[in-house]
C-alpha cells in the first residue's frame, strides 16, 4: 500500500448512460460533443482553437473509455491509443445526476432514495420555506424564487438587490436552494448565516444549500467569486473517506470536497479555488502525502464555468489547461501509489438548458500500482471499491475492486 488519488473531472462525462432516457437525456455527450465541435471549427475561443488537444488524457485512455462508452470515435479521439494504466467506464444507479450523489456513489455510498427537486414554477419554493426564511432571518424578502442558471439572474436582478436588500432565490434542476448575495452590499457573513437558516429549514432531501456570492458594480460587471459555500446534508452510510479516516488513515480533501462530503471524514481541508489554485495544491499533495494517504479533488471549473454557460470553446480550453499540467502530478506519483481520474455526471455544453446530463463516466487508473488495459463496463462504487482495497481497507457494501476482490 501507498497512496491513492481521486481526481473527479467535474462533468467530464462521455456518452449517455443506459437510464438517459428517464432524464431526457437520450444522446447527451459531453466529451464527445466537444471533439465534434471542435474539429468542425466551433470550438474557437478562449485562445484556442482547431481540434480538441487532449494527447495525455488519451494516453491514459479516455478515447477508449469513450469508444467503450458510446460506441462512437468523435474527430480527434478516434486514434487515441491508450499506452499507460487502465480504463473503463462506469454508469450510476443513484436517482439523481447531481453532484453529491455522484460524489457519495464513487465512494461507495449510492444514493438510494428520492431527493427533493422544486418544480420549474415561479415561485418555485414553498411558501412556508419562503416565509420563515424571510421572518427568521430579518428580510426586506427575496428575488427571484425560480428555476435559473446562476450568472443569468445575478444579471438580471443584480442591481435590484443592492438597491432592495433582497437576497437572489433560485434553484435548478438538482435539488439545491442557492441564494445569491452581493459581498459589499449584503454581506458575506450574513449570506453565509441566511444559508445556514436555509439549510435549518430545508427538508433532509433537499442536497444543497449554496451560498453564491457575487461581486462588481452593475450588471454588465456583476462576478461570482470563490467564496461559494455548500451546506450539504451528509451521506447516509460511511464514505470511502469517513471509513479512511475512522480507520487512522491521512485524509487530504482539496476544493469542494469537503462541503460535498459535509466535513464528515474529510481530514485536512484544502481550500481553493479556480483550476490553477486546485493544481497547486493537488501538486503539493502529491509531494508531501504521507504513505496510506487519501488525497480526493474536485476540478469544478469544467462544469460551473462552462457546461452550465453552454461554452464548448470555453470548456475545450478547460480540458486542454488540464491535459498540459497532468503530466506534473503523474511524475509526483510515488511507488505503489494508485491514481483514479473520473467524472460525476455529464453537463454537455451542446446540450438543450443549462443542466447535467445523465451519461457515463470515464474511470482511468493511472499511476505504479495501477493495472493495465481495458476494465469495460462499471459501477461507479467500483472506483471506491478499487482505492478502498488499495489503501486495505475492509470490503464495502457496494463495488468491486478492480485490482483483485472486494473493497
Amino acid at each position: 500500500m501507498s497512496r491513492g488519488f481521486l481526481v473527479v473531472l467535474d462533468s467530464v462525462g462521455i456518452g449517455g448512460a443506459p437510464d438517459a432516457a428517464v432524464f431526457g437525456d437520450v444522446g447527451s455527450d459531453t466529451l464527445g460533443h466537444i471533439a465534434e465541435a471542435c474539429a468542425a471549427g466551433n470550438g474557437d475561443g478562449h485562445g484556442r482553437s482547431g481540434p480538441l488537444g487532449i494527447p495525455v488524457l488519451l494516453s491514459l485512455g479516455l478515447g477508449a473509455a469513450h469508444r467503450g462508452a458510446a460506441g462512437t470515435e468523435p474527430p480527434g479521439l478516434e486514434a487515441a491509443a491508450a499506452t499507460t494504466g487502465a480504463w473503463g467506464h462506469a454508469a450510476e444507479t443513484s436517482r439523481g445526476k447531481d453532484t453529491p450523489s455522484g460524489h457519495w456513489e464513487l465512494t461507495g455510498v449510492p444514493v438510494d432514495f428520492d431527493w427533493t427537486y422544486y418544480p420549474a414554477t415561479v415561485p418555485a419554493f414553498p411558501h412556508d420555506f419562503t416565509a420563515a426564511l424571510i421572518r427568521e432571518a430579518a428580510l426586506p424578502g427575496v428575488l427571484g424564487d425560480c428555476h435559473a442558471s446562476g450568472t443569468e439572474i445575478i444579471a438580471r436582478l443584480g442591481e435590484e438587490h443592492v438597491r432592495t436588500g433582497r437576497p437572489i432565490l433560485y434553484t435548478s434542476a438538482d435539488s439545491v436552494v442557492q441564494i445569491a448575495a452581493h459581498e459589499q452590499a449584503f454581506g458575506l457573513a450574513r449570506l453565509y448565516e441566511l444559508c445556514r437558516i436555509a439549510r435549518r429549514l430545508a427538508p433532509d432531501t433537499v442536497g444543497r444549500v449554496i451560498a453564491r456570492p457575487f461581486v462588481g458594480t452593475g450588471a454588465a460587471d456583476f462576478a461570482r467569486t470563490g467564496n461559494r459555500k455548500d451546506l450539504a446534508v451528509p451521506p447516509p452510510s460511511p464514505t470511502l473517506l469517513q471509513r479512511h479516516s475512522d480507520a487512522g488513515g491521512p485524509v487530504i480533501s482539496i476544493g469542494k470536497i469537503g462541503d460535498i462530503f459535509a466535513h464528515r471524514g474529510t481530514g485536512e481541508e484544502v481550500k481553493a479555488s479556480g483550476h490553477p489554485a486546485l493544481w497547486d495544491a493537488l501538486l503539493d499533495a502529491a509531494g508531501t502525502a504521507p504513505d496510506g494517504a487519501l488525497v480526493v479533488v474536485n476540478f469544478v471549473d469544467f462544469d460551473s464555468l462552462w457546461g452550465h454557460r453552454r461554452d464548448v470553446a470555453g470548456y475545450a480550453a478547460e480540458l486542454e489547461a488540464f491535459d498540459r499540467r497532468l503530466p506534473g502530478f503523474l511524475a509526483l506519483l510515488r511507488p505503489g501509489d494508485l491514481a483514479v481520474l473520473t467524472a460525476d455526471h455529464g453537463n454537455d455544453p451542446t446540450w438543450p438548458g443549462s443542466d447535467h446530463t445523465r451519461e457515463q463516466v470515464p474511470v482511468l487508473l493511472a499511476g505504479p500500482a495501477a493495472p493495465r488495459g481495458d476494465l469495460g463496463p462499471m459501477a461507479f462504487a467500483d472506483v471506491g471499491a478499487t482505492l478502498a482495497a488499495h489503501l486495505g481497507l475492509p470490503p464495502g457494501r457496494h463495488g468491486v475492486s478492480r485490482i483483485g476482490g472486494r473493497g
